[in-house]
């Protein structure tokens, strides 16, 4: 499916412009894109896609148009800077099938910058290693993508099918920036996110909620803190009771077809606690962030529904809380899981450029985090996968992304890109 001679051809434009995409990948993961500043990635992205010759559509997200759209997360934030920007190739005449190549450029905080060995946003290369805040997600893989569609270009070849380069945002808490592609009304024949999966596709992925706890107490002076109630003493109580969920639901997920295997697919975090005004008050207040993970298959509103009904009797347990039930709030995601059905062609298109690169089969990958895929896969019937470099500690200190990695992730995706849309000399 995928000619070895041509395969080498597109390789070898990989390896002559690698220095550059390197250079580009760092210079991009420089920037602290995290949410409500992704704006300068945005702009550095829309001139790479301009310089290239792509038609170049920069918008910005308007969150009442998305909110009736299936899976929609909303959080509490301003979205009046939030954009997506869409580059396009598009053939004189359409031959081929087309593609969606999608990146998301927002990435998670940094925590104490001491805690890190070098600067976050001041990529350096150690080992064959590249360090960075979102150079392993998924900045590399964005950059990456965009280079192997140079690779054909450098390579004499012109594409016979449209192509859609797509940068969005909020991929870590909503999804929203996939969404407003669809909402615009951008589609392919399959969409390929090079999220890192370590050169594995990943074509299962679980569905995510969040929410958040407010648990009111009753303040008093420290010294009679028996008069009064402690929110934060009582918010952790609430998190035992969740932890009991956690585990039911991970007993369940011991019979799923596509997580059996896997040791605690369900992981529940309370990611964000404030509460208190002074340490020598009880605290009347506690706000927790919290976060977990559903099948695939499980629905989201009955899933809801069992949260609540846990909170509720966990609240039972605490005498003040009893008389007092906590707010829950549904704060981001609330996200089906997908399985990647029906997509036989561009898979199987996937694993022949993969092995042409690697010399080794694709493994498929049961991903245990959320990913954009699942809007175009679940809801929209265009077959999406992610198939991206190897990253480790991504969303943790040190996050980097292997450098030789990048190269067999931008030689595959070039040669599926060929094999998928079709390609002719230019």
């Amino acid at each position: 499916m995928i000619d070895p001679a041509l395969a080498a051809r597109i390789a070898a434009a990989v390896d002559r412009n690698f220095d550059a995409q390197i250079d580009t990948t760092m210079r991009f993961s420089a920037i602290p894109s995290t949410r409500g500043a992704e704006g300068p990635a945005q702009d550095m992205m829309a001139d790479l896609l301009r310089a290239r010759g792509y038609t170049v559509d920069d918008w910005q997200i308007d969150m009442e148009d998305l909110k009736p759209l299936p899976d929609c997360g909303v959080i509490e934030h301003d979205f009046s800077r939030a954009r997506t920007v869409v580059g396009t190739l598009r053939p004189a005449q359409e031959t081929g099938r087309s593609l969606i190549l999608q990146g998301h450029c927002d990435v998670v905080p940094a925590g104490p910058i001491e805690m890190w060995d070098s600067a976050p946003f001041a990529p350096v290369i150690r080992d064959g290693w590249m360090y960075g805040r979102g150079a392993g997600d998924m900045k590399s893989g964005t950059i990456a993508a965009l280079y192997a569609v140079d690779a054909l270009h450098a390579a004499g070849l012109k594409l016979k099918g449209r192509l859609h380069f797509q940068s969005v945002i909020e991929e870590e808490s909503t999804g929203v920036g996939a969404l407003s592609t669809l909402q615009r009304g951008y589609r392919a024949d399959c969409a390929l996110l090079p999220e890192p999966s370590a050169g594995t596709i990943t074509d299962v992925c679980v569905g995510v909620l969040w929410f958040r706890l407010k648990v009111r107490g009753i303040p008093v002076h420290v010294a009679y803190a028996g008069t009064g109630s402690n929110a934060i003493k009582a918010a952790y109580r609430l998190i035992n009771g969740l932890e009991g969920l956690e585990a039911e639901w991970n007993r369940r997920a011991e019979s799923d077809p596509h997580y059996a295997g896997i040791p605690r697919p369900i992981n529940f975090n309370p990611g964000i606690i404030r509460g208190g005004d002074w340490a020598s008050s009880v605290p009347a207040w506690c706000d927790i962030d919290c976060r977990i993970a559903i099948l695939p298959g499980w629905d989201v509103a009955t899933c809801q529904r069992e949260i609540e009904a846990c909170v509720r009797a966990a609240a039972q347990k605490d005498p003040f809380l009893a008389n007092n039930p906590p707010e829950l709030v549904w704060s981001g995601y609330l996200s089906h899981g997908y399985v990647l059905e029906n997509a036989k062609a561009p898979v199987d298109m996937l694993r022949a450029a993969h092995a042409t690169v690697t010399d080794t089969p694709l493994a498929s990958r049961a991903g245990t985090g959320l990913n954009d895929a699942r809007f175009y896969t679940r809801f929209y019937g265009i077959p999406a996968f992610c198939y991206g470099p190897r990253a480790e500690q991504i969303h943790g200190f040190n996050e980097r992304v292997e450098i030789a990695s990048i190269r067999d992730t931008t030689r595959a995706i070039a040669a599926f890109v060929a094999g998928w849309c079709g390609v002719e000399e230019a």
